[in-house]
Order: structure tokens, then C-alpha cells, then sequence
């Protein structure tokens, strides 16, 4: 998979989504890049060694107040970590999307922990 087809899974999982979240994912963008930086990975004190497949950048909703203003929240999904431990199309498949299911979870004020004990 390229960068662009990635980028069409990632597309895809949002339709997927069910419009009650649809329509609460309002000011947040989704990138897809190869790779986490340095910087990105620091940032979350990733124990080193690990993978990094998508990451959250912005203010929870349910940590913003009434007069919130800001630029737009950043989901980023990281394609190099997630193809390369993928064992085939499908596989990538199912982790790209559980990955953006993930980010998603955290822009609605999920832990990581919360996260893994529902699955995602």
C-alpha cells in the first residue's frame, strides 16, 4: 500500500462511522504520514522500541470549555509502522482503521486505557 491508499482506508473508517460521531468530529483533521518523528514520539514518552500507529494531537472535547476557539485538532496515522508489521492487504486494513477508531476515542476524551478495554 502507498500513502494514498492508506489515506482511502482512513476515509473509509470515518464513513463507517455512525452519524451521531460523524457529526461530532467537527474541527479536527486527519493526516497520514510515513513515520513518527522523533519529536512525536518524545512527546508521548513512548517506551523506545515501541511502534507508534496513530497519535491524537489537540484538546478533548470533554476538556473544552464553552468559549472554546482553537485550531484544529490533528489525528495523524502512521502508515510505515502499521504496513510493516501488517502480514497482509487486509490485516493493514483492519489495523488502519482500529488505529483511526483509536485516535478517534481519544478526541472524545478517552484514556488509552479505556481504549484497549473496549477494544480499540
Amino acid at each position: 500500500m502507498n500513502l494514498e491508499e492508506v489515506e482511502e482506508v482512513v476515509e473509509e473508517a470515518i464513513k463507517d462511522l455512525p452519524e451521531e460521531f460523524i457529526s461530532k468530529l467537527d474541527n479536527v483533521g486527519f493526516v497520514v504520514e510515513d513515520w513518527p518523528s522523533k519529536e512525536e514520539f518524545e512527546s508521548i514518552k513512548a517506551h523506545p522500541g515501541s511502534l507508534l500507529f496513530g497519535l491524537y494531537r489537540g484538546i478533548p472535547k470533554t476538556k473544552r470549555l464553552s468559549s472554546y476557539s482553537a485550531l484544529p485538532d490533528k489525528i495523524i496515522i502512521y502508515a510505515g509502522p502499521i504496513l510493516m508489521i501488517s502480514k497482509d492487504l487486509e490485516d493493514a486494513k483492519e489495523r488502519i482503521k482500529k488505529t483511526v477508531l483509536h485516535e478517534i476515542g481519544h478526541h472524545f476524551g478517552m484514556s488509552d486505557e479505556q481504549l484497549r478495554n473496549r477494544g480499540a
